[in-house]
C-alpha cells in the first residue's frame, strides 16, 4: 500500500511541476482575484490530473489479461513514452529559456470560485499529455498492473494529492512567488526538475 502511495506521489508531482500556460494562468488569476479563487482554480487542475490517473488505472486493470503476452515489449514502449515526455519537457524548457521574445500573459477576468474551478478543470483536461503519461506509468509497471483495487485507489488519491499540493503551492505564493516561477529561470528550473523526475520513473520500469 505504501509503495502505491509513493508511486502516486511521484507520478503526480512529475506531471504537475512543469510551469506552463495553465500554471502561469493560475498564478496570475490568484494574484488578481485572491487566494480563495486561486484555491478553487488549483483544485480544478488537480482534479483533472486525478481523473486522468483514474482513467489510466481503470484502463490498465482491464487490459492486463490482454497485454500479459506482450508485457515485455509494452514495458519498453512505456519507458520510451516516458523518456520522450521527459525530453520534450526538458527541451521545451530550455528553448523557452533561450527565447528572448516572451509573450505577455493575458490578465484573467474576475470570476467566482465555481467558475474558476470548472475553467481550470476544463483547460487541464484538454491536455492529452497527462493521460498518456499516467497510462504509460500504469501499463509499464508490473507492480501497478498487479496491484489490488485498494492500491489503485491509493495511487489515484496520492497522484491527486501531489498535484493539488503543487497547484496550491503556486496559488498560495501570490504575485511574488508567481513572478519567480513563471520567469525565464523559474520555468527552466521547474521544466528540468520535472524532466529528471519523469526520467527516473521511466528508467525504474526497467528494473
Amino acid at each position: 500500500m505504501s509503495a502505491a502511495f509513493v508511486a502516486g506521489l511521484l507520478a503526480g508531482y512529475g506531471i504537475a511541476i512543469p510551469v506552463g500556460a495553465v500554471a502561469t494562468y493560475l498564478v496570475v488569476l490568484t494574484a488578481r482575484t485572491g487566494l480563495r479563487i486561486g484555491v478553487y482554480a488549483a483544485l480544478g487542475v488537480a482534479t483533472a490530473d486525478g481523473l486522468y490517473a483514474l482513467i489510466a488505472v481503470l484502463g490498465g486493470s482491464r487490459l492486463v489479461p490482454v497485454i500479459q503476452p506482450i508485457a515485455v515489449p509494452l514495458r519498453w514502449i512505456s519507458v520510451a513514452v516516458l523518456l520522450g515526455l521527459a525530453l520534450h519537457i526538458g527541451f521545451t524548457g530550455i528553448r523557452n529559456y533561450r527565447d528572448s521574445a516572451k509573450a505577455e500573459v493575458t490578465q484573467p477576468v474576475a470570476i467566482g470560485p465555481l467558475k474558476a474551478y470548472v475553467s481550470l478543470l476544463g483547460i487541464t483536461l484538454l491536455n492529452p499529455t497527462t493521460v498518456v503519461y499516467f497510462a504509460a506509468l500504469v501499463l509499464g509497471s508490473e507492480d501497478m498492473t498487479a496491484a489490488s483495487g485498494a492500491e489503485h485507489v491509493v495511487f489515484v488519491i496520492a497522484a491527486f494529492a501531489a498535484s493539488a499540493s503543487w497547484q496550491l503551492f503556486l496559488a498560495g505564493g501570490g504575485a511574488v512567488l508567481g513572478k519567480a516561477l513563471t520567469g525565464r529561470r523559474g520555468r527552466l528550473i521547474t521544466a528540468l526538475a520535472s524532466s529528471v523526475m519523469i526520467t527516473v520513473l521511466g528508467v525504474h520500469l526497467l528494473w
